[in-house]
């Protein structure tokens, strides 16, 4: 007599055959038929995927299954797909190898602070908490080791790789400079907060930040851009002045003894090229003209506007500048740009002018004494920066203000042309 039961399982069947070893998955049902355990084989299974197979044997096993969904309790989600791609291309690089040839606990700080300024910069404190176990916001301190870093830790890292900012510099230098290539400068300034920094002074902010102290650092790169090496200096220092250590170190720390220094008008005064570049051997500089010195060109009649009738390069020579190019450049967009930013400018200042004209005038509490009213001239003028475009007459009684329209005309007539300047 056959007695039918429900009961299926996975069965593993091993053989060997030549030597070698062989496995089949076979669904099967177990029976009994006259008192003997039997077995009908419903499927074979050996074709599945494993992780297939092993789901239906815990499936017949009477094993409760659920979806991911609700087998797991996410407790916490990490961003890290920007992490890998930043610390991914930083050791492709070979940063780190640039700032320690062996690992170290300086090093690994150091790439994580280098990271997070690219991810989310923010000070040393918002960092440390960003790379913590308990407050990270990805996962940067594990991907590197330091999510046990502090505030203090980070800092004590930075004073690491200042110790190291010649080597790596120099590094860098082997890398990137060539004799004779171009070598990129400029300088620019952010505003400190703190009151212990040596280096913090009161100066002429870019940032507009007037009531703070800043900090002045200029940075040096090749012809691409690639940033080589960067020094601070103190709040007050003036571009120009920058320019002397920069040399210094490009041939002395860089052994590099020939090179165009490339720096914009500000930087490259005709003071630094007499005393700093033209004695040195081998030092070349390209730079550019300031506004007066081109309007100078212009009224001497060097500089011809019928240069540009065919093309928008030209260079010229002038006993100005002896031995050196004078390359003109009309930029056709720059110029158009300027001319609707002058027009702006002349517009809003002469409302205002008018406006303190109208105050003279009024019958009820006027506007009086010359003082007074050149005094509200003034702040309007410094305002805008185009009041050598106006005419103004002020008494004590009263204040016009008209436009010089020949200074305006002047002026609109070099829009867009600037003139580069080199030894090269």
């Amino acid at each position: 007599m056959t007695r039918a039961s429900g009961a299926c399982h996975v069965a593993e069947i091993t053989r060997t055959h030549g030597g070698r070893r062989y496995r089949s998955y076979l669904l099967r049902r177990t029976y009994r038929q006259d008192g003997k355990v039997k077995h009908e084989t419903l499927g074979n299974l050996s074709r599945l995927p494993a992780a297939t197979i092993e789901l239906i044997r815990r499936a017949v096993r009477g094993d409760a299954l659920v979806p991911p969904d609700d087998a797991f309790d996410v407790i916490r989600s990490r961003p890290h797909g920007h992490v890998a791609a930043v610390v991914g291309t930083a050791r492709k690089l070979g940063l780190p190898a640039l700032l320690a040839a062996t690992r170290s606990r300086e090093r690994d700080l150091v790439e994580a602070l280098i990271a997070a300024r690219l991810l989310d910069p923010c000070s040393k404190l918002a960092t440390a908490r960003a790379l913590g176990a308990e407050t990270e916001e990805s996962s940067l301190g594990e991907s590197l080791g330091v999510a046990d870093a502090d505030e203090d830790a980070l800092y004590e890292a930075m004073d690491w790789l200042l110790a190291r900012q010649g080597r790596v510099e120099q590094a860098l230098a082997r890398r990137h400079l060539t004799d004779g290539g171009l070598i990129l400068y400029d300088v620019t300034s952010t505003y400190f907060e703190g009151r212990k920094c040596p280096l913090a002074k009161f100066g002429h902010p870019r940032d507009g930040r007037r009531d703070k102290l800043q900090i002045v650092f200029g940075l040096l790169t090749n012809g691409d851009g690639c940033p080589v090496a960067v020094e601070v200096f103190e709040g007050n220092t003036g571009d120009p002045k920058t320019v002397p250590a920069q040399i210094k170190k490009i041939r002395e720390r860089f052994g590099i003894t020939r090179v165009v220094l490339v720096g914009d008008r500000g930087m490259l005064t005709d003071a630094r090229l007499r005393e700093d570049l033209r004695p040195i051997e081998g030092l070349d500089w390209i730079t550019a003209l300031r506004a007066p010195a081109i309007q100078a060109l212009a009224a001497g009649g060097a500089l011809q506007l019928s240069l540009f009738d065919q093309q928008d390069l030209a260079e010229i020579t002038h006993p100005d500048y002896p031995g050196e190019r004078l390359i003109v450049c009309k930029n056709p967009l720059l110029a158009e740009e300027r001319a609707r930013k002058r027009g702006e400018l002349l517009e809003a200042t002469a409302r205002e002018l008018a406006t303190i004209a109208a105050a003279t005038a009024r019958a009820k509490r006027p506007l009086r004494g010359q003082a007074r009213i050149a005094l509200r001239v003034g702040k309007v003028l410094g305002r805008r920066k185009v009041g050598k475009h106006f005419t103004l007459e002020i008494t004590d009684t009263s204040f016009r203000a008209a436009r010089d329209e020949a200074a305006i005309a002047q002026e609109a007539a070099l829009d867009g042309i600037y003139v580069i300047r080199t030894s090269v």
